[in-house]
């Protein structure tokens, strides 16, 4: 049974700190969280950088953590809780595309997106049947795409660009030698 790596948790716990403290400052500048999806992108990144198992749980724990530290994202409506499911699905798949399956960065990320917002519809329709919200799957997701496009094209830029530098950044360091010269 594969074990995860201490330091990959505390990779974890970075991208978690960046996934409650980001929307912060989108909140302190007045705009909204469901336009530009600011807990999106660390949760991506540690399923892309880390491992999907990290994306995972970033995914399912930034909504909590965030809810217990600021009140947001609310629980009732049911905005938390099919955070939780959209966004772990979106570390786990990222992390899976990209690191286990090698899969380019942008596919990865379309597909990651495509399949978290697939999980937003399954615990919508969830939360429909079960607890008895008055919410349509179908036209909560299409609302949540449509109100975040602005952060869907954020997330389409930044996630790809971030990736490829800090990979890129990792390879270099380790290819310098303590004098800070390459081979």
């Amino acid at each position: 049974m594969y074990k995860t790596p201490l330091k990959h948790y505390m990779y974890g716990s970075f991208f978690l700190g960046l996934a409650v403290l980001i929307p912060q400052f989108f909140h302190m500048a007045g705009v909204a969280g469901t336009i530009f999806l600011p807990m999106h992108i660390p949760v991506m990144l540690a399923g892309m950088l880390v491992c999907p198992m990290i994306g995972l749980y970033v995914g399912i724990f930034a909504p909590v953590i965030s809810y217990l530290l600021t009140g947001m994202p609310p629980v009732s409506p049911p905005i938390m809780p099919l955070m939780i499911v959209e966004l772990g699905a979106y570390g786990f798949m990222s992390g899976l595309l990209y690191r286990i399956l090698k899969k380019n960065v942008y596919v990865s990320l379309i597909i990651s997106m495509v399949a978290g917002r697939m999980a937003l519809a399954a615990a919508a329709f969830a939360a429909m049947q079960f607890f008895g919200f008055k919410l349509s799957p179908i036209i909560y997701v299409k609302g949540a795409v449509v109100t975040g496009l602005p952060g869907i094209v954020m997330q389409l830029v930044l996630v790809p660009t971030l990736v490829v530098l800090v990979r890129k950044g990792v390879e270099y360091a380790r290819s310098a030698d303590s004098s800070g010269t390459t081979e």
